[in-house]
């Protein structure tokens, strides 16, 4: 998911496999300590420093909200139901024979991600090891390190990819070749395209460190010789006593072990056949130790010996060990926890107490050996483990989420109140913020009932919570509720009637409007064609209003009904329709000066290159109705600036600000990187299904 703060600019399709990780910090972040107006100096007089989560339920520049004032609940005078808060929503899926996991409103993705046990690795079996194959260690499996490495790794693909067409880009001409020959000329009904295939906008895959793989061939000494792959090494060449006593062979590993993970683990088997004579030393080292000395005889490096069983940091004098001596065919764990900066070695599947403490450093694993014929192969992950490292890692998540559980949220909030109040009262603004006003009404019932409930004198009064109706929240689920059919022309009516320049101060939610007209033409124009065709998640095409959208305040709006009873077009009217708006939407952007415009245009375009664009994989996301929420979400954001409101519920707020803190506790290893904001989702009790 992406930040709730923050929305691809022209992503009319989100790629579901990108929300599982959260957002990295952003200077330019409203969130961020340090951006413009996020600083004690831009805040408000009337906000009192200790309040931090009223400020979040009161934002300093709307007026105090009477939402929770101490009043009876009320009930409404003239209801309206809430769109989009039923099972189907208004994308009209009829219900399943698989149970349907809890969802929260359609048009609030910020946490939709939380609401499915699914991952980025489901189904990856990490002891199916090749060496050039992207693989994940099991104790970093759901980790944000990983959701990250792996969009990278994903988009670092899809890069290569494109390299190999013809050209060494992206096929725009009509040189087609290969798995491109079949595809459509750059030309259809008289409108001009490109076909744009491109990954998901991720961060480079430079900024995330890469996972050690293989040992390093460029960085070892000359008489070691890297077999399998990288996976083994192998003393292969003789050299005099004298040598042998005062030197010793050493290889580091491609790559550092990564802070970011928070807890790296490498193991290494000894292969050789002569236990009695082994000098082989396990360890990390920084990339400036010499290559002639042991990991652990010189400063930044550290190291296990396996002749004499004792620990080395950065001196030729060690000190005695719990493991002891080791040889063939034992199997060497080392590991460091970025947090405590403390390092600790396994054998055989054992665990001893803390090696080094104050480790630091841009560390490589490191082997070293002094003796022809020693033999020793590395596993980094690509297979499982002698040592139930998942336990220690789940050990150490577990003493954070303890501390976590202790803080009491009573000082962070004016006037004190629990943990459970405060998440009610977020809830209930969320609802309230988002147009939900019948449901936070209903919310705020059950509340109140159940606080009766507990009181042993039922005579006492119980405060209840005011629900106020809200007539900008009512045209603005109407505004939603069109989009979300689909009905992009409806939308805009309702907001030329309702807010009519909010498009004219938000040019790029007005672009992304037009271009979801164009989409949804197409899509219909599609489904016309092709009576028995699927949506893209599996679900029969089902576009027909749902009764919760209906206005219940008890005037009819003449808007709503146009349309109504008319008689459908043909497939031939829809296509011209769509073509004569196409070269509208060509003509009033083309000269634009952005470059992302004219790339999202050649993208909708490209939809008309294809008989039936919802089966083509190539350009059927964008036709996902998803794309119809991001847009929702956007505009109702738009209208709620406008009013002097806050864009985002406090809820989402909340969540966005927990999301950057993780990254700030991430660096260089700290706490935050062993924990997501998922982890702590994960462990909510779910609801049994009946």
């Amino acid at each position: 998911m992406a930040n709730p703060s923050h929305h691809s600019l022209f992503g009319f399709n989100p790629d579901p496999s990108l929300t599982g990780y959260l957002p990295r910090y952003n200077r330019n972040s409203p969130y961020a300590p340090g951006a413009p107006g996020s600083g004690p100096d831009a805040m408000p007089p009337s906000h009192a420093p200790i309040n931090r989560l009223s400020y979040l339920l009161n934002p300093p520049y709307e007026s105090p909200t009477d939402l929770y004032s101490t009043n009876p609940s009320s009930t409404s005078h003239g209801h309206y139901t809430d769109a989009g808060m039923t099972s189907g929503g208004f994308d009209g899926s009829a219900s399943t024979s698989q149970s349907r996991t809890p969802q929260l409103p359609q048009h609030s993705r910020a946490f939709e991600m939380y609401m499915s046990a699914g991952s980025m690795d489901s189904g990856r079996d990490a002891g199916a090891f090749n060496n050039n194959a992207f693989f994940i260690p099991s104790y970093l499996k759901g980790s944000n390190y990983m959701q990250r490495l792996e969009a990278a790794h994903k988009a670092q693909q899809a890069q290569r990819a494109r390299q190999l067409q013809p050209g060494g880009s992206l096929s725009t001409g009509n040189t087609m070749t290969g798995s491109t020959a079949n595809k459509a000329p750059t030309s259809h009904l008289g409108m001009a395209y490109d076909i744009i295939e491109r990954a998901p906008d991720v961060e480079d895959i430079s900024s995330v460190a890469p996972l050690p793989t293989k040992w390093n061939k460029d960085d070892k000494h000359g008489s070691l010789e890297v077999l399998a792959n990288g996976q083994e090494v192998k003393y292969a060449a003789s050299r005099s006593s004298r040598e042998q006593d005062h030197e010793t062979c050493a290889i580091r590993a491609d790559h550092p072990m990564p802070r970011q993970a928070g807890i790296y683990y490498f193991e290494v088997t000894l292969l050789s056949r002569r236990r009695d004579e082994t000098s082989v030393c396990i360890g990390f080292s920084g990339r400036g130790v010499p290559l002639t000395r042991p990991p652990g005889w010189e400063p930044d490096s550290w190291g296990y010996h396996g002749d004499d069983g004792d620990i080395y940091s950065g001196h030729n004098v060690g000190k005695a060990f719990d493991g002891r001596t080791f040889g063939p065919p034992d199997i060497i764990g080392c590991g460091i926890n970025f947090r405590t900066r403390e390092a600790f070695f396994t054998k055989n599947g054992q665990d001893y107490k803390t090696a080094f403490r104050d480790v630091k450093g841009k560390l490589y694993p490191t082997v070293g050996m002094k003796k022809a014929g020693e033999h020793i192969r590395v596993n980094f992950g690509q297979e499982p483990f002698a040592f139930e490292i998942d336990k220690l890692v789940k050990n150490e998540q577990a003493k954070i989420k303890a501390a976590i559980s202790k803080t009491s949220v009573e000082g962070l909030v004016s006037p004190r109140m629990g943990e459970t109040e405060l998440i009610q009262r977020l809830v209930l603004q969320f609802l309230q913020h988002d147009g939900y006003v019948d449901t936070a009404r209903a919310f705020a019932q059950e509340i109140h009932a159940e606080k009766q409930d507990l009181l042993i004198d039922q005579r006492t009064p119980v405060p209840g919570v005011n629900i106020k109706d809200d007539e900008d929240a009512r045209r603005r689920q109407l505004i939603r509720g069109a989009i979300l059919e689909g009905d992009i022309e409806k939308a805009f009516k309702f907001i030329h009637a309702y807010y009519p320049h909010v498009l004219d101060r938000n040019p790029d939610v007005y672009f992304k409007l037009r271009c979801r007209t164009f989409i949804e033409m197409v899509r219909k124009s599609a489904e016309c064609c092709s009576p028995n065709a699927k949506k893209s998640n599996g679900h029969d095409v089902d576009d027909t209003p749902n009764k919760m959208d209906v206005d219940e305040y008890g005037t009819s709006d003449s808007m709503e009904e146009d349309g109504l009873g008319t008689t459908q077009p043909s497939q031939e009217d829809l296509l011209a329709r769509t073509i004569q708006y196409g070269q509208e939407l060509q003509k009033e952007f083309k000269e634009h000066e952005s470059r992302d415009v004219n790339k999202a245009l050649s993208e909708v375009f490209s939809l008309l290159a294809y008989p039936n664009p919802l089966q083509v994989k190539e350009v059927a996301p964008l036709l996902d109705r998803k794309g119809r929420v991001a847009v929702a979400e956007e505009l109702n954001s738009a209208i709620l600036s406008s009013l002097g409101k806050s864009s985002q519920s406090a809820l989402e707020n909340l969540y966005a600000q927990t999301s950057v803190l993780l990254d700030y506790l991430r660096e260089d290893g700290g706490p935050g990187s062993l924990l997501t904001i998922q982890s702590i989702v994960d462990e909510v009790p779910k609801e049994q299904s009946p």
